[in-house]
């Protein structure tokens, strides 16, 4: 593409497979850089980008998921477009939910979500994961091959959230079921996931209504009964679709965004037989792989941001009202955080630095859950396998690989990933 200038980023699907030139060129004008579609502003550098996520008085969260496709039933005109933003978000896509929410209400609600993500309760969704990683890989591991995103990754991060919230573990397959992920053969999903994204969410939304109203009516010792029973920072009693809101928004952004995590860090595994020998040597190794490839292929390319007042980010003007896209690919790969960024570095130092779970308030919850999850496959994959390698029969030879990617804006997810290995026998 040669007319990088011409390009609508949220549109252009020749950006699909390969977006890091376009990401550069926008740096090289500027970090911060006003485009010629629907008003954006575009922002590429790493502390541009840690600058935004920072400020929260500024920058609205209101419309991160759906960006400039959002709309306000009034103009966005004035210094300070704060009355205006606050006086309709509540008709804007997903307000109910607390990634588009500002404080105070934000604060309300994240505090009830992190008094159930504690240390603890992740310690033992662990030995949940670690027992269930091996479960998901018997059938897989038996024949030498599989694609990985829909037998592994998306079963593997729909079940280990639904543990994390204390679902009983004799109501998975009604999970694995709404989330289409049922099959009459074993190791085989694929004949529904098609359906997965057009499957309405209700069911999720009312099987965790019954669970909390059950829990609250009759409690029990259970990770579900201190869910129904959390209350907010002021001592009052969430409404139960509040409760459930919070529920079903760890698994509609943590599910995806960690299946595409574990199927990037697999990729470059398998191109790198060495490093498959290095990790299974040093185990100690794997938490930086991990952060390395959150660095290099995050989940998550964009997040918006509305500004409420008019503002100045790297000696650019930003007027009130504006959709500011902030690119965390580009900031990923910005050269003055990250040495020779387009290389995939094991060991880097400074890996852990990425923007790929945002910062400041709203920063994924999730972190911490799916670096665990990662570690634990990565960990379980290398001692079940040998030689792993893309199949060249879906992916090509070395010298003309492809991989096809979601139509999607939002994530940077490969639709499929299949791989052959040598099954270790015991």
């Amino acid at each position: 593409m040669s007319n990088y200038d011409s390009i609508d980023f949220l549109t252009e699907e020749s950006l699909l497979e390969d977006p890091y030139p376009y990401f550069d060129h926008l740096r090289s004008k500027c970090p911060v850089q006003p485009t010629a579609h629907r008003g954006v502003v575009a922002v590429t550098g790493y502390d541009e980008v840690s600058e935004i996520f920072r400020d929260n008085e500024t920058f609205s969260n209101c419309l991160t998921v759906v960006g400039p496709f959002a709309s306000f039933p009034v103009p966005l005109e004035g210094e300070d477009v704060s009355e205006i933003i606050d006086g309709y978000r509540d008709q804007l896509p997903m307000h109910e939910h607390m990634v588009t929410m500002d404080p105070p209400m934000h604060t309300r609600e994240r505090a009830l979500l992190m008094r159930l993500i504690t240390p603890k309760r992740l310690k033992e969704n662990e030995a949940f994961m670690w027992r269930f990683a091996d479960q998901q890989l018997d059938p897989i591991i038996s024949a030498g091959r599989c694609e990985f995103i829909s037998e592994y990754a998306q079963p593997f991060a729909m079940l280990a959230i639904a543990d994390l919230l204390g679902v009983p573990e004799a109501d998975h397959d009604h999970f694995r079921q709404g989330f289409g992920m049922m099959s009459s053969n074993p190791g085989d999903i694929r004949g529904n996931h098609d359906n997965y994204q057009l499957n309405s969410m209700e069911w999720l939304d009312d099987s965790f209504a019954s669970y909390i109203e059950e829990r609250r009516q009759e409690p029990r010792h259970d990770v579900l009964t201190d869910l129904a029973l959390a209350k907010y920072p002021d001592g009052s009693t969430p409404q139960v679709t509040a409760v459930v809101r919070t529920a079903t928004f760890l698994f509609s952004a943590g599910q995806e965004t960690t299946a595409r995590l574990l199927a990037q860090a697999l990729r470059y595994l398998a191109e790198d037989p060495a490093l498959q020998d290095e990790l299974r040597a040093n185990r100690e190794r794997i938490p930086n792989f991990i952060e390395e490839a959150l660095r290099i292929e995050g989940p998550v390319k964009t997040d918006f941001r509305l500004t409420r007042r008019a503002t100045t980010v790297a000696g650019v003007d930003i007027a009130a009202g504006k959709h500011v896209m902030m690119l965390l690919g580009a900031a990923n790969h910005d050269p003055r955080r990250f040495e020779s960024p387009s290389e995939f570095r094991a060991d880097r130092p400074n890996a852990k630095e990425h923007l790929s779970f945002g910062r400041g308030i709203h920063s994924c919850p999730g972190g911490p859950l799916a670096r665990a999850e990662g570690r634990i496959s990565i960990e379980r994959i290398l001692d079940r396998t040998r030689n792993i390698r893309l199949s060249e029969e879906h992916h090509g030879p070395p010298s003309v690989r492809h991989f096809d990617y979601e139509p999607t804006w939002v994530l940077r997810a490969m639709k499929d990933l299949y791989i052959e290995f040598d099954p270790v026998t015991d």
